[in-house]
């Protein structure tokens, strides 16, 4: 099993912790309707045993292929999760897919109310019945692709202010599956008005593709202009496939989304005929410019365009960045 080696000294921004080998798992706390002395000496781990225990009790037994199932074993990477998310006391936090809760725990010990989605309704039942003495849960079965997560959210912070507690923005903190990343990531960034961080454990490749900054390379995609345009994205450390049940074929990767506040986006006319251009111009990823947008203007005033905002007029979008794509877009509405 692995852990994370805490850094010494301290380490830069762009230093990635690293894994190392261990014999045993750090242990867990599991929240109980025990008195607090007792519940803090009631220890267990999330290991290997203690999941398939778990699934099996609930006739479950294996996890589902389909769902893109995979546990988390160690409890030092959940924590770290949480430490990323800077999880405080009377924090409101989202959590997709909590599956045997061993993550929903660390959130519910570092004071956190958490609103936790669930397809599967047998990983439901699992987690209301491990955290059925809390009132810091609420458990949604829903699938997160196909929910209106902003309206849930919304009304869960309303009823906590008509309370009279003061409640800021929230804070996602999850292991998602790693084929509805994208999906997670597109329904969430836009989000900045009522979600301040998203902290996701994701495929590591793809973890490295969304936070790669610099953009003008031939791997980008319109979801790179997307996540730069609406947070700034930030890998924070890998984590080897051996810390998940089953092993995945990958490694994986946490990844920090700051979300920005609508005032900081990007001076765009209209957000949605901005994206609309961004998605024409990677449809023809190897076309240049004046061809691929052809259908927005004629090829000529594209050129003018792209010369207008210092750009050449065979220019192919894995070219432009963020702010050239802007100051394309606002040129084009001008005409």
């Amino acid at each position: 099993m692995l852990i994370l080696r805490p850094p010494s000294p301290p380490l830069s921004g762009a230093s990635r912790p690293r894994l190392l080998p261990r014999t045993r798992l750090a242990p867990l706390l599991i929240v109980s309707s025990s008195s607090p002395s007792s519940s803090k000496s009631r220890r267990t781990e999330d290991d290997y045993h203690a999941i398939l225990k778990a699934l099996n009790s609930n006739g479950r037994r294996v996890p589902r292929k389909s769902l893109g199932q995979h546990y988390m074993l160690n409890s030092s990477v959940n924590e770290e999760l949480v430490n990323v998310a800077g999880v405080n006391d009377g924090d409101l936090v989202l959590e997709i897919g909590p599956g045997t809760g061993s993550l929903t725990n660390v959130l519910i010990k570092a004071g956190a109310s958490v609103i936790a989605i669930e397809k599967d309704p047998h990983m439901v039942v699992l987690v209301k019945e491990r955290f059925g003495s809390t009132d810091q849960l609420m458990v949604l079965q829903e699938d997160f692709t196909k929910c209106h997560i902003r309206s849930q959210l919304s009304s869960f912070m309303e009823s906590k202010n008509s309370t009279g507690h003061e409640l800021k923005r929230a804070k996602v903190v999850a292991n998602i599956p790693f084929n509805i990343s994208t999906d997670v990531v597109k329904q969430l960034l836009p989000m900045g008005d009522i979600i301040s961080d998203v902290v996701l454990l994701l495929q590591d490749e793809a973890a490295l593709r969304l936070t790669d900054v610099s953009l003008r390379k031939t791997e980008h995609r319109p979801v790179n202009i997307f996540v730069n345009f609406y947070s700034d994205p930030e890998y924070k450390f890998k984590v080897e496939r051996s810390n998940f049940f089953p092993q995945p074929n990958v490694d994986a990767a946490v990844v920090r989304f700051k979300l920005k506040l609508i005032s900081d986006y990007p001076p765009v006319i209209s957000t949605k005929s901005f994206f609309s251009m961004v998605n024409s111009a990677f449809n023809g990823k190897r076309k240049m410019l004046r061809r691929s947008l052809q259908h927005i203007c004629p090829a000529l005033e594209i050129e003018a365009a792209l010369m207008n905002v210092g750009l050449p007029t065979t220019s192919r979008p894995e070219e432009l960045t963020l702010d050239d794509f802007v100051k394309l877009h606002n040129e084009i509405e001008k005409v």
